[in-house]
C-alpha cells in the first residue's frame, strides 16, 4: 500500500469518527511524562474514534505505546514518511509519533456497540444461587444475610450451622490462592472478635492451591469444592436442584 493511500484512509477515519487500524514498519516517539524511542519494527496501530491511540508489536497483550481517550489525531506525508501523531494536553502535554516507512494495510470501520457488558457466573450471581441451597454446602445450613461488610472488605455470604454456629461463606469464581484464605481469615477474627458464639470459615471455589489448602487447615478454616458452569445468561451449580427459604421468609 502507498503512503498516500494510507494518509487519506485515515484521514476519512478520522474525519468520519471510524475505528482504523494501520499496519506497517515504522520507528515511534513518546514525549511527555517522560520520553521514549522505539526502533524500527512492524508495527499494528489502532485508532478509535474517542481519541484513544493504540502501537502493538506482534506478541504480548498490551499496547508497547498509548493515548488514553480525548488524543488529537492527525496523519501527514513527512519527509517520505506517513507520520500519525496523537497528542494530549490534559492533564499534561504528551505526544506520541508514529512514522511509517511503508505499509502493508490501512482500513478503517463503523463499529456499532451497546457498551453494556454481562458478566455471567459473578461471586454475587454464585451467591445467589448458593442462598437457594446451602444445604448443598452442608446440610442444616441457613442464610443469615448477603454481603456483610466488615472492616475491610466483606463477606459473601452469612449462615448459621445447625449448631447455631456463625458460618462466613466467601465465594471466588477461579482458583483460591493464599490471598483468598488471609481474606477469610480476617473476617473469622473480626467476627469472633464481635460475636459470643462460635464462628466458621468455609472458603468456596471451583479449586485451591495446595499451598493454600495448608494454610487453611492450620487455620481451622473449610474448603468446598465449588462446580458450576456459565452460560448466556445464566450460570448454573452443579448438585443445586432444590429451593431453600429465601432471607426475607426466614423473618
Amino acid at each position: 500500500m502507498q503512503l498516500e493511500e494510507g494518509q487519506r484512509v485515515i484521514q476519512q477515519a478520522l474525519l468520519r469518527g471510524r475505528l482504523c487500524v494501520v499496519v506497517g514498519h515504522c520507528h515511534v516517539k513518546y514525549h511527555g511524562r517522560a520520553a521514549s524511542k522505539l526502533s524500527q519494527g512492524d508495527r499494528l496501530l489502532v485508532v478509535k474514534p474517542d481519541g484513544t491511540f493504540l502501537v502493538h508489536q506482534g506478541k504480548k497483550m498490551a499496547a508497547i505505546n498509548y493515548q488514553g481517550p480525548g488524543a488529537i489525531v492527525s496523519a501527514e506525508l513527512k519527509e517520505g514518511a506517513l507520520l500519525v501523531k496523537a497528542e494530549r494536553s490534559k492533564p499534561m502535554n504528551e505526544v506520541i509519533e508514529v512514522s511509517f516507512d511503508s505499509l502493508q494495510a490501512a482500513h478503517s470501520f463503523t463499529l456499532k456497540d451497546d457498551e453494556n457488558l454481562r458478566l455471567f457466573g459473578s461471586e454475587r450471581q454464585l451467591a445467589d444461587l448458593l442462598e437457594q441451597d446451602l444445604a448443598l454446602i452442608e446440610p442444616g445450613l441457613k442464610p443469615l444475610k448477603k454481603e456483610a461488610f466488615m472492616r475491610k472488605g466483606r463477606i459473601d455470604l452469612m449462615a448459621q450451622d445447625k449448631k447455631g454456629a456463625l458460618v462466613a461463606i466467601e465465594l471466588k469464581r477461579r482458583n483460591a490462592g493464599l490471598d483468598a484464605v488471609t481474606q477469610l481469615k480476617r473476617y473469622v477474627d473480626e467476627l469472633s472478635k464481635r460475636q459470643k458464639f462460635e464462628v466458621r470459615g468455609i472458603l468456596c471455589a471451583p479449586e485451591i492451591t495446595a499451598n493454600a489448602l495448608k494454610m487453611l487447615e492450620r487455620e481451622g478454616l473449610e474448603f468446598f469444592k465449588l462446580d458450576y458452569e456459565v452460560s448466556n445468561p445464566s450460570a448454573k451449580i452443579k448438585g443445586l436442584e432444590k429451593k431453600q427459604k429465601m432471607l426475607n421468609e426466614f423473618r
